[in-house]
């Protein structure tokens, strides 16, 4: 059983990266503040905790599973500190072993943030990292995990609308892609094409986007998931651009290939966008049929989604004269959703709609 002679901020950040626990946590894990533990994280051996808190973290590492002992010698060891605590020695400014365990831990956690769209959990988790390390500092492994984590923060920007910009998903992807293209990864450089694909398509760039998606369709770098998405992508572009009948062959084909690769979100995201294709060329029978199907089989745990399909609907009811006050109660619930969770980008998607039906919005005379 792992003891510590006397507990510096050094010892305590091992022990909350053993117990796997993120500052907040980690405070109240202990019944201490989070700045306590703050001042911890940022000084390290150069400051010590009170003995009262002396006292507290022994009775956290004692009661602490074995794992968690030995995660906690490691991290020490790795560190340059014996577990009982003798020599010293200057930390350097690239991360260690523990660290990159950390960081991938963080990544995870992010990704689940950012499919909630629990924007500001995501933003804390990956600035933890891009703000601490330049990619100077790192080795090949830390490049890597912070290019990953600069792709993710443009996800990020992307979701709240951010698309142009020194501080947007443009930006975030074009760092990430030349880390990327540093280490030598294709999938990832193609990855960061597709996205910047998706950009462009988001700022009005549709033949460029479109151009864009065509040959990462084909593009052997990517999954053959990510190939379906390109195409499917390929007729998003297309519609809005009012190419409505191509996109709806082109979608359809995507569609079935994600049948194929049994991608049930995919399938459902598929629909919904065929549903727009055929709404465009009038055939409201035929859009209400396939957003019914992405409203019914597709997974509701993201707000996103949920505010993607809400949309979709209410714009098809508004194009019928005869469903149009139900279009708008649907749109209007879309647009509460989207503020509450921050979709900037849904909620001009939802105006553009309301603007574009015109006269849709005057009361109907009774």
């Amino acid at each position: 059983m792992t003891t510590v002679h006397h507990w510096t901020g050094l010892e305590a950040r091992a022990l909350r990266c053993a117990l796997r626990l993120s500052v907040r946590a980690f405070a109240q894990h202990l019944g201490v503040g989070i700045r306590t533990v703050s001042k911890w994280e940022k000084l390290l051996s150069a400051t010590e905790p009170r003995q009262v808190t002396q006292a507290i973290l022994d009775t956290a590492l004692a009661r602490s599973e074995a794992a968690v002992h030995l995660r906690f010698e490691t991290f020490l060891s790795e560190a340059g500190r014996p577990g009982l605590g003798s020599g010293r020695r200057s930390i350097p400014g690239g991360p260690r072993a523990w660290e990159y365990e950390t960081w991938t831990d963080d990544l995870d956690r992010a990704i689940v943030a950012l499919s909630r769209q629990n924007f500001a959990s995501a933003d804390n988790l990956l600035n933890r990292w891009l703000a601490r390390f330049p990619p100077a500092e790192l080795d090949d492994r830390g490049r890597y995990l912070f290019a990953r984590s600069t792709a993710l923060m443009g996800d990020l920007q992307r979701d709240q609308g951010a698309v142009l910009g020194p501080l947007s998903a443009q930006h975030s992807y074009a760092v990430a892609r030349s880390l990327f293209a540093q280490l030598g990864i294709p999938r990832r450089i193609a990855q960061l094409d597709l996205s910047l694909a998706v950009v462009a398509e988001m700022s009005g760039e549709l033949e460029t986007a479109a151009r864009r998606y065509e040959n990462l369709a084909v593009d052997d770098r990517l999954s053959r998931r990510d190939r379906a998405r390109a195409r499917l992508w390929v007729g998003t572009a297309l519609s809005k651009d009012g190419a409505h009948g191509h996109a709806a062959r082109v979608m359809l084909a995507a569609t079935r290939e994600f049948e194929d690769l049994a991608e049930p979100d995919d399938w459902s995201v598929a629909h919904q966008k065929l549903a727009l294709a055929h709404r465009g060329v009038g055939d409201l029978p035929q859009a209400l049929h396939f957003i019914g199907i992405a409203r019914s089989t597709g997974e509701a745990d993201s707000p996103m989604q949920r505010v993607r399909w809400e949309t979709a609907h209410g714009h098809i009811l508004l194009s019928d004269p005869a469903t149009r006050d139900d279009g708008l109660h649907v749109l209007d619930d879309a647009a509460k959703v989207a503020a509450l969770f921050g979709l900037r980008h849904q909620l001009r998607s939802i105006e553009g709609i309301r603007m574009t039906a015109g006269g849709a919005l005057r009361p109907r005379q009774r």
